[in-house]
């Protein structure tokens, strides 16, 4: 990954003004940042992202380098009257405004959709907050674990793990991060169409719901219920990743034939013959206790054997990603996904590539996270 300063992509010419903390609402901007957007953070004097590990500079912890690239950094306090006013008159210039401020402090500093669509009818306003503006829940705090909770997904971790843990990640946040993007990505549309801004509601709660439910609904999909909720394979008891010979990995034999040549690589000829993988379908029943003993038998070859024989007999499989040594991995890599770059204050640092390849408007990282404020002479130059 090669970062450039000249590279446009298919949202040149589109400015986004991220008025947004912590991750959801910065990861969702430095999406369409990505996408070639002229994104503008006005940097709140509190935002908990800069509070953390760093290695030079105050406020550039890990965090923040991964969610604010491709972004010019204004400082301005919003409470103070005149730098508010500097505020509404960014606003006023741009196509997208993100926030997750919630409605109650949007409404005192004058910053609600009705205060900015008046000034600015084309202006996209994409809001997102824990629960909807229409509920009870409208005004509570919410942070990723509630959200987990409030979404079903603790049931799922409960009921599948025997713990209510949490997700060991902040997946609330960067669901509702992409469904920030593609639903701005679409109302952009009907802007350049018919040059009007629109409202949209983005709660995580809701965003996570329809996320889980996908699959899990399962049974209650139908009216009258029939079958239980929660997708089958997911919920089976010890589904995990299995010891090879020198590590761990997925292997997941989704067929009787799969099963059949598994166990024959494995040396167990025997289970390879077991009537339950010999039929047309590995009955659901039966689903536990054979995984079981793909378990069993996955020691009996090292990761690398596995992948070659599950390539060959097309066995779905993947060795397990140690997180330490993502940035060795040959496929980390070849797809530039963690690229070595120079970072102006903070000096080398490891930057998270871009998941996405464009034929014609290739997304590109034009400048990593900038200090605090760095842009904001710069930026506000531009009212003039």
């Amino acid at each position: 990954m090669n970062t450039t300063e000249n590279a446009t992509g298919a949202l040149d010419g589109v400015r986004v003004i991220d008025l947004s903390t912590v991750v959801m609402g910065p990861y969702a901007a430095q999406i369409l940042g990505d996408l070639g957007a002229d994104v503008i953070k006005i940097e709140s004097p509190s935002d908990t992202v800069r509070n953390g590990q760093y290695r030079t500079t105050p406020g550039m912890t890990p965090l923040n380098l991964n969610v604010n690239r491709n972004k010019r950094s204004v400082a301005l306090n919003l409470k103070d009257e005149d730098q508010r006013a500097k505020a509404l008159e960014l606003i006023d210039t741009a196509d997208v405004l993100i926030t997750n401020m919630r409605p109650g402090a949007l409404a005192r500093l004058g910053l609600n959709y009705a205060d900015v669509a008046e000034r600015n009818p084309k202006l996209i306003y994409a809001h997102a907050q824990g629960f909807r503006a229409d509920s009870d829940r409208a005004g509570n705090a919410a942070y990723d674990e509630t959200v987990q909770a409030s979404s079903g997904l603790v049931d799922i971790t409960n009921r599948a793990l025997g713990t209510p843990a949490y997700l060991p990640t902040i997946i609330g946040d960067k669901v509702s991060a992409l469904t920030i993007a593609y639903s701005v990505l679409a109302a952009l549309v009907h802007q350049r169409k018919t040059g009007e801004g629109q409202h949209i509601e983005i709660p995580m709660t809701d965003t996570l719901i329809a996320f889980n439910l996908v699959e899990h609904l399962s049974g209650h999909v139908f009216e009258p219920v029939h079958g239980q909720t929660g997708f089958p394979l997911s919920m089976l008891q010890g589904h995990a990743a299995v010891p090879t010979k020198d590590g761990l990995a997925c292997v997941i034999p989704y067929n009787p034939q799969n099963f059949r040549d598994f166990f024959q690589a494995a040396g167990r000829p025997d289970l390879a013959e077991d009537p339950r993988v010999n039929g047309d379908t590995v009955a659901p029943e039966d689903q536990t206790a054979m995984m079981a003993l793909v378990t069993e038998c996955a020691p009996a070859l090292t990761t690398e054997e596995w992948s070659e024989v599950c390539a060959k007999h097309s066995i779905p499989m993947a060795p397990v990603l140690e997180l330490d040594k993502a940035h060795e991995d040959t496929y980390v890599r070849e797809g530039h996904l963690l690229d070595v770059v120079d970072h102006p204050s903070e000096g080398k640092i490891r930057s998270v590539g871009i998941p996405v390849k464009f034929s014609a408007t290739p997304a590109s990282v034009r400048s990593l996270a900038p200090l605090p404020g760095q842009h904001t002479a710069e930026v506000l130059s531009e009212l003039a």
